[in-house]
């Protein structure tokens, strides 16, 4: 997309953002004047090309106020000031540097390239949120779900139970074993970590098609090998009694890891605990969806 300059003669140009109050659920509009003489400051307006430095943090839900992501390396670094949520992932050095973002809806997936900068589109909140920014100012905007990454996804979610049984001997299918036992060898007699509770276990035995594993924890085995500490209450008969030791203060804190894959993701946050039922539910969502964002935007650079 070529350059393009905006003409100072104009004499005033609104722009619009949508700024939404945190507790209230409604919204108003903040109106701006695009200054009339060259001695003003250039602000962002609707298609323009931004570089922005920002820090994402939750405004809702158990995470609330912990930083989700970061453009700026002293933020990302800094985990007292800035106390990161359950899916942070601290990027490579070379990854902090400002934002390129496309302010306008329906931005084309590969974005638009000025000076070697790909800017790109981001979640509508954000965008709505530059408009009549200043370079070098600092804006704080907050984000309901709705103009961020939508609400939670039903079919990501699934009930678990508090307490459940597992065989001594499981037999799998040799492609389900290398699934839920990786790197783990297909050789009878090798012994390794059961992935899912920690405890040990050992390939009892190989034939053609299928691998059986033998799981030896003893009785009051624990671990938090699934991301909660667990304990073993009880082994009789051929199977394993596991209790996970989850209550409803872990609701939304705790980050639970998977063999299998749901909602293409093998993490999940635990959303709901149900004492009475026996139950907790596995949120395979983004940590993101669902929920009100807050976000702090400095612009860097304003191209046309």
């Amino acid at each position: 997309m070529a350059e393009r300059t905006r003409p100072f003669w104009l004499l005033a140009v609104l722009a619009v953002v949508v700024l939404v109050v945190a507790g209230v659920g409604g919204a108003f509009l903040y109106l701006h004047q695009h200054p009339a003489s060259s001695a003003g400051p250039r602000l962002v307006g609707l298609g323009d090309n931004v570089t922005v430095n920002y820090i994402g943090k939750f405004g809702s839900g158990p995470e609330q106020g912990r930083v989700f992501d970061t453009s700026i390396e002293s933020v990302a670094k800094n985990n007292q000031t800035w106390p990161k949520s359950l899916e942070y992932s601290f990027r490579v050095n070379a990854s902090f540097v400002p934002l390129g973002v496309h302010v306008a809806p329906n931005t084309p997936a590969g974005g638009y390239s000025i000076n070697n900068t790909t800017f790109g589109g981001v979640v509508t909140g954000f965008w709505q949120g530059m408009i009549g920014m200043a370079g070098n100012q600092t804006r704080w905007v907050t984000i309901p779900a709705s103009l961020a990454y939508g609400p939670l996804h039903p079919n990501c979610l699934v009930t678990a139970d508090l307490v459940v049984t597992v065989p001594v001997l499981v037999s799998l299918p040799i492609t389900n074993f290398t699934t839920s036992y990786p790197g783990v060898a297909k050789s009878a007699g090798t012994s390794f970590k059961d992935p899912t509770y920690g405890w040990p276990a050992v390939v009892f035995s190989v034939n053609a098609t299928s691998v059986t594993v033998q799981n030896l924890p003893a009785l009051g085995f624990s671990s938090s090998a699934p991301g909660w500490p667990i304990t073993v209450t009880n082994v009789t008969g051929g199977n394993i009694t596991v209790t996970n030791d989850i209550t409803n203060a872990n609701v939304g804190l705790v980050l639970g890891h998977s063999t299998s894959s749901v909602c293409s993701s093998s993490k999940f946050i635990v959303s709901a605990v149900d004492p009475a039922a026996g139950t907790f539910t596995e949120n395979y969502n983004s940590e993101v969806t669902g929920q009100t964002l807050i976000f702090g935007i400095t612009v860097v650079d304003i191209y046309g």
